[in-house]
């Protein structure tokens, strides 16, 4: 599998790295619209909540004749695996989803995100940290958001950022609300102040944050609509400030579901999960698997053996069935799945 990692941000320009339009053209030579992506972390394998997700972003891309982009998101040196990246690639592939472009792994483009770090600089947007975990978990009078998310409370703004500095980076997020529509769940305004603050974008550790290399890369391959899960709903209005920052376009964004077990507890890795291989061990086809996904995006009137493309035909945003999280669909698929992972 290449690795690729040495593609540069748009946003450098057109005399290193080409212009956003050749970035857009695929194998044809004809001007691809729309670029989807899917961009899982090797931290664990795919689980059927993952795997939907990745399906509802293939699908979302091919029904408008566009590309849909494989990216390794593991620029956390510390907790990602090469190997489990391969085996995510692998089962991707099984079902019926293949990179239209090389896959991109972010662990070979730090010199970008350290050009985009010079770039935020220069706008005097960047900051010192040194807040410690300590520090952060004694901040226990900050209102918490979605999912747990628990925002930085700026403690460090206004500390200077030199070259020789040990201590992190975050980004002086600008003050006021984003306005976005989600395919999903409709029109969407956030104060990401209430939920992320002033995001970090370059830790103590020396690893690059996710919320400066998701958006550099995002840039970078030209996405023009992020499907993902809707946890990550609430770090939509944060990143969205740093495009702006960062001169780049605004893609659009549809937030799936997540899959629930069938006593409510989110089904994850860990809560034991199984990936692709362990379904197919206890003898469940692919295609019956590719069928209760596309059913649970609404693309099947019921479950059966198909193709990804065969569903489609059947695709559409106005019937994905997530925008109640707790659908008949979704909890039919936790039913069906449930037995397989005891």
């Amino acid at each position: 599998m290449d690795r690729l990692g040495d593609m540069g941000p748009l946003w450098m320009g057109r005399s290193r790295f080409g212009s956003a339009m050749e970035q857009k053209r695929n194998n044809q030579g004809r001007v691809a619209h729309s670029i989807g992506r899917f961009a899982p972390s090797p931290t664990g394998i795919l689980h059927v909540g993952n795997l939907r997700t990745a399906l509802a972003s293939w699908l979302s891309a091919k029904s408008k004749g566009g590309l849909w982009v494989l990216r390794i998101e593991d620029v956390d040196r510390h907790r990602c695996r090469a190997e489990l990246a391969e085996r995510q690639i692998d089962d991707l592939a099984a079902l019926g989803m293949v990179s239209d472009r090389p896959v991109i792994w972010q662990s070979g483009r730090g010199k970008y995100y350290q050009e985009a770090l010079a770039t935020l600089q220069a706008q005097g947007c960047l900051y010192a940290c040194s807040c410690t975990r300590k520090d952060l978990a004694m901040m226990a009078s900050a209102p918490h958001g979605e999912d747990g998310l628990r925002p930085y409370l700026g403690s460090c703004r206004g500390r200077a950022l030199t070259q020789a500095t040990a201590d992190a980076v975050r980004f002086h997020l600008p003050e006021g609300e984003i306005a976005w529509v989600d395919e999903i769940l409709g029109p969407q305004q956030d104060d990401p102040h209430q939920f992320t603050g002033d995001p970090l974008l370059h830790r103590r550790d020396g690893c690059f944050a996710y919320h400066l290399a998701v958006v550099v890369d995002d840039g970078a391959q030209g996405i023009t609509e992020i499907v993902r899960g809707n946890d990550l709903r609430c770090v939509t209005a944060t990143q969205i400030h740093l495009q702006k920052a960062l001169g780049l376009n605004h893609p659009a964004y549809a937030h799936v579901a997540l899959v629930a077990a069938p006593n409510g507890a989110r089904l994850g890795k860990r809560h034991g999960a199984l990936g692709l291989q362990e379904m197919q061990a206890k003898g469940i086809s692919i295609p019956e698997i590719v069928g209760w996904l596309g059913y649970s995006l609404g693309c099947l009137d019921r479950p059966e053996p198909c193709t990804a493309q065969e569903l489609l035909s059947g695709f559409s945003w106005t019937r994905v069935p997530d925008r109640e999280p707790a659908s008949a669909r979704l909890q039919a698929l936790a039913r069906w799945i449930s037995p397989q992972t005891k």
